[in-house]
This record gives structure tokens, sequence and C-alpha cells, in this order.
């Protein structure tokens, strides 16, 4: 039995809920902080997976570890000196959540494996969360996080292009053939940009502002773009080109990390399921993340 093994043998966290009220600020304040004003009134469909940035987790600041995480949580697995990777996502949107829903999350712990990278050996925990407008089911997503152990001050051999590469259900790091309608999609990073998105999702963690901790710690070269970021980036490819259509699936593997100050360039074309195959990357740089988009029909506007 391997030492994660070990560590993690027994651990089972009881499901999680948490309800509240869509509001149309969060949403309106990252449309800004990509540059493309949106006003969102009551009954409006949000963008997808832009969710992320409600029902947020606001653990006291004395709860935080280290790293800016929370010591302790639900699904934080006890893994010693835990460094985390956010690694890819599925998502099933059955309705959109609208302005104004009250919306429950549940969450639960879905897998656990131990895989051996790279950097040693890693936790992989799936946690899937379902979303509810009272008794409606309105999207259902699968969440993968990384875990390793990693003192501080060890090289960080996370940057490694294959560094997700045993993840589960995890897809090849090919970039996409550009497309042919110009949906071509860049985004400028740098240090106010992060600062802004760690605002919106209520993250902590110092990889994305507290350069020092960054490098001296965790052993990045420069602070860390979000993950998520890089997964929304996607979805702006079909948002700016199919406003008429609606994102039924969605799922996304992250390959390599980006840094403040580099160009992401994201697009993506029809591949022969009739699915949206995308990716996104540094410009001059290797794959950073790819992903797959279904797109259905527009959702109705509520009565």
């Amino acid at each position: 039995m391997s030492d994660l093994n070990e560590v993690l043998e027994g651990w089972s966290p009881e499901p999680v809920s948490v309800t509240g009220t869509i509001d149309p600020w969060p949403g309106e304040a990252f449309a800004g902080a990509l540059d493309r004003p949106l006003r969102l009134a009551h009954g409006d469909a949000l963008p997808p997976m832009w969710h992320w940035f409600h029902l947020l987790d606001h653990p006291d600041r004395s709860a935080l570890g280290d790293d800016g995480h929370p010591a302790d949580g639900a699904f934080l697995p006890p893994v010693p000196d835990r460094r985390r990777m956010f690694a890819g996502a599925r998502v099933r949107m059955h309705r959109p959540l609208r302005i104004g829903d009250e919306v429950t999350r549940r969450s639960s712990l879905e897998h656990v494996a131990v895989k051996r990278g790279r950097s040693g050996e890693m936790a992989f925990v799936t946690v899937r969360s379902e979303f509810l407008r009272g008794d409606e089911l309105l999207l259902v997503e699968d969440q993968d996080i990384v875990y390793r152990s990693q003192p501080p001050g060890r090289p960080n051999a996370s940057v490694a292009p294959d560094r997700v590469a045993a993840a589960p259900g995890g897809t090849g790091g090919t970039p996409t053939e550009p497309s042919a309608d110009g949906s071509r999609v860049t985004l400028d990073t740098d240090a106010p940009l992060l600062f802004r998105v760690s605002a919106l999702t209520y993250n902590t963690h110092r990889i994305h502002y507290d350069l020092p901790y960054c490098t001296d710690v965790e052993g990045y070269p420069g602070l860390v773009v979000h993950g998520p970021l890089l997964a929304l980036l996607l979805l702006e490819v079909p948002r700016r080109t199919h406003p008429d259509r609606w994102v039924e699936s969605f799922s996304f593997r992250l390959h390599n990390p980006v840094f403040s100050g580099a160009r992401v360039i994201a697009d993506g074309h029809v591949g022969e399921d009739g699915a949206l195959a995308l990716s996104a990357s540094a410009e001059g740089g290797p794959v950073a993340v790819s992903g797959s988009a279904v797109l259905g029909a527009a959702p109705e506007a509520r009565p």
C-alpha cells in the first residue's frame, strides 16, 4: 500500500449543501474583466459555467492554511504538505441558471484514486455537484482536483507538460485546428486580472497573487493564471460566435500552466462527432487546456 493510500484510507466526507440567489453582479464583473461589458436582468440565463461565481464558500481567515486555501474542508484530503492543482471537469447543463433564481448546490465525493506521476504520488479527487432550482435539476458538474505532497521550497515538477497525464478521463494536449469563422479569442493576462478572478471566485490560493510564495515555496516561475479562467476562455468561443446556441455539455482538461503576462489564445472547430473541439494556450507555448462542447438550441426565455 502506498503512503497516500494509507493517508486516504477511511476518508469519506459527508455531502454538503448550500443555497443562495443568483445575483447579476458577479457575472457583470467578470464580463468587465474580459472587457466585454454585459448587463444581466432578472430572468436572464447565466452564461455556461458562470455558476463558478456563485454559491461560494467563505471560510474565516483564521481557517486558511499557509497556501491560502482552507487548512481543512469537506473535500480536502488529509495529504501532508498538501499542494493543489485543478485538473479538469465534465458538466451537463439541463437548464440554465437564471438571474434571481434561488439555487441549491449539493456536493459529494464521487471518486478518489492515487496515481504516480513525475512529481511522485498524487491523489485525484472527483467531487460531484448538482445544482437545483427547487426539485428541478439544472446542471451536474464532476470536478477533478489533484493533490500531492510537496514540502515548501521544493522545485515544482508540475510545470512539466505531462503533469496531469494520469488524470481519469483526460484528453490529449493536441491543439484544435484553427476555425475558419474568425472565432479566435485572445486574452492578455496580468496581475490585476488575476486579482479580479481570485476575488470573483473567492479563491485565496497564493499562487495567483503572491509572487514570492509562488516562486520560493511552490516553485513556479511566475504567478499562475487560474485554470477555471482558461476553461471559461474556451467557452468564450461559442458564446461569441454562436450567441443563439446553448452549451448543453462541456468537458475540459488542463495540461500546462500559464503564467501572468502571457497572451492566451483560444480557438475551436467542429469535429467529426459534431461537438466543438476547443483548446487554448499561451502565445507560442504548448496547449494549456483542451475541451469539448456540445451545442443545442438556446433556452426559452422565462415567461
